[in-house]
């Protein structure tokens, strides 16, 4: 395989059929024998352990959310109140509050007109990379996947650069795979460098680093990162996530912490609504974003809204469907209790929810979201069609 003109060996598992039989028996122990696995709320050597009372707070309340308990008396009360409390995003979040969906849009869309105007921020995501070296059971880039795997070169990430430059995109998104090995610290630094030539606002989403390697990535021009923890539910992740570096819990929920004390601009939260129960993980990606914005008033905080589609011929995962209403419902709360943060919605949703969630609570849209490595400048400019809101101004 060649990367960036250069041949590399894969040394990273691939599909079942091409394994070797001792990397299969290890998947299969990995997969049937929990014992066989390493504790996922331990760190490994190399992570940063900082001192931080936000993973408490948030888990406090979300391990004890009842959302059933929560009347329509009570999601009136928190649409009646001028600032939404804890107390009120919960009710929100709540079944009863699927009954007040136009009450919720109409509270939202105030709040998104107050502070964001009728404007829409279009960015699209690069991947550089998409090696990886977790082994995530619901995701195609594991290092299980028999996938193509590429890295760009230098010269090629700014070809693709300089094309999404070109179609008046100002914001952009630098994406990898899991992999340090493949994708250092000191790549991605040169890959924002060059991004700082194209482009008035440079964010990431990366496997999470060390306090100080947020600070070069900063200094080498990322001004956000983004981090999913996918599920804050610790059961359900440990069997989600068998192998790698994303095993660890604790170290993914702080990294947007780190990333604010290594100097970034703002931090991107959010859970893959669907691997568990989807108003807790609603709940505790809205909560981790409350009480770091408390943290850190200056930092400009930033909601993603990503489902789980139904996965087939993987009895792993359990999809908790999470409908177009649900995910209306989520958003417009995430607004109604922090006016002031940014949501993203995805260009995978269909263009009518786009379209509509826009004019109510969104504030951000991604111009495509294919993982293809290297594919923007044939593709470029039918993604911003296609992505673009019908009545919002772009900006």
């Amino acid at each position: 395989m060649k990367v960036g003109g250069e041949k590399v060996e894969n040394s990273f598992f691939v599909d079942s059929e091409k394994l070797s039989e001792a990397a299969l028996e290890k998947k299969h122990r990995l997969e049937n024998d929990p014992s066989s696995r390493k504790n996922h709320m331990e760190y490994l050597p190399g992570m940063e352990i900082i001192k931080s009372d936000i993973c408490q707070k948030v888990m406090s309340h979300v391990e004890t959310y009842d959302g059933t308990k929560y009347t329509p008396a009570d999601v009136e009360a928190a649409l009646g109140h001028e600032t939404c409390s804890v107390e009120d995003f919960k009710a929100l979040l709540s079944p009863a509050a699927e009954g007040y969906l136009e009450q919720m849009a109409r509270r939202a869309r105030l709040e998104t007109r107050r502070h964001f105007g009728n404007s829409v921020c279009l960015f699209t995501p690069l991947y550089i990379a998409n090696y990886c070296e977790n082994y995530c059971v619901y995701c195609g880039f594991n290092c299980y996947n028999d996938i193509k795997r590429m890295k760009l070169s230098f010269e090629e990430i700014e070809r693709e650069m300089r094309v999404i430059a070109d179609s008046g995109m100002e914001e952009i998104l630098i994406l990898t795979g899991e992999s340090r090995s493949m994708s250092s610290v000191e790549y991605i630094g040169e890959a924002c460098r060059l991004a700082r030539k194209y482009f008035r606002l440079v964010g990431l989403e990366i496997y999470p680093v060390n306090t100080d390697e947020y600070r070069y990535l900063h200094e080498c021009g990322a001004d956000f990162v983004t981090v999913f923890q996918e599920t804050y539910d610790r059961d359900a992740y440990e069997k989600l996530h068998l192998l790698g570096h994303k095993r660890v819990w604790p170290y993914r929920f702080d990294a947007q912490e780190r990333a604010l004390a290594g100097g970034m601009r703002g931090v991107a939260f959010s859970a893959l609504l669907g691997l568990s129960d989807f108003r807790r993980d609603a709940l505790a990606g809205g909560l981790h974003a409350f009480f770091i914005q408390r943290k850190y008033p200056h930092a400009e905080i930033s909601m993603s809204c990503p489902r789980l589609r139904p996965i087939v011929n993987n009895e792993s995962i359990n999809p908790v469907g999470v409908g177009e209403r649900q995910l209306c419902q989520i958003i417009c709360a995430y607004r109604i209790f922090m006016p002031f943060a940014g949501i993203t919605v995805s260009s995978r949703e269909s263009a009518e929810f786009r379209n509509g969630i826009t004019k109510i609570a969104a504030t951000k849209v991604s111009a495509g979201v294919s993982t293809g490595i290297g594919d923007h400048e044939k593709s470029i400019r039918e993604k911003i069609r296609t992505a673009l809101p019908e009545t919002s101004s772009l900006r």
